[in-house]
């Protein structure tokens, strides 16, 4: 490793820790003494999104974010439950363990998680990703939602209540 103040070789590590999905490495120069930190992270191949029209870019978590956020504008919904829901989208993305994957693929695994987040995030997202032509369109996929958010509940009361 490359002191950050001397640009000398000769490091050695101090602590290591884990913080989420990264190794924190405390560093100190045996040349300088100066301490650094350091961090690794597993690197991710790089995964591309098929879109409608048959162009592919690389997947952009912060473009995912954008659209849930503007799915759940003046929504009770944290930040932090936004970012924690593109994360699983991602790893899911991942585990499926191909190169390319269709946009289509990408709307269905946040539409899932939305359904069980926010009523209002959920429709709104529908409507961006599933492109309605008319209203009629519009008002089946609300239909199917309540009829999904009943047998949901249905299921749920049938469940024994834990202690």
């Amino acid at each position: 490793m490359t002191c950050p103040f001397c640009a000398k070789k000769q490091t050695r590590v101090i602590d290591t820790r884990e913080v989420g999905d990264a190794i924190r490495r405390r560093r100190e120069c045996k040349s300088c003494h100066q301490r650094f930190t350091t961090y690794e992270r597993v690197a991710k191949t790089s995964l591309l999104v098929v879109k409608r029209d048959g162009r592919r870019e690389p997947l952009d978590s912060e473009k995912l974010l954008g659209g849930l956020l503007r799915a759940c504008a003046k929504r009770p919904i944290a930040t932090e439950t936004l970012e924690q829901l593109v994360k699983d989208v991602e790893r899911e993305l991942y585990e499926l363990g191909q190169a390319e994957v269709d946009s289509e693929v990408i709307g269905r695994h946040v539409m899932e998680r939305l359904r069980e987040l926010d009523d209002v995030a959920y429709v709104r997202f529908a409507s961006v990703y599933r492109r309605f032509q008319d209203v009629d369109s519009l008002a089946e996929e609300i239909e199917e939602f309540k009829e999904w958010k009943k047998r949901k509940a249905e299921l749920e009361a049938q469940l024994p209540l834990e202690l």
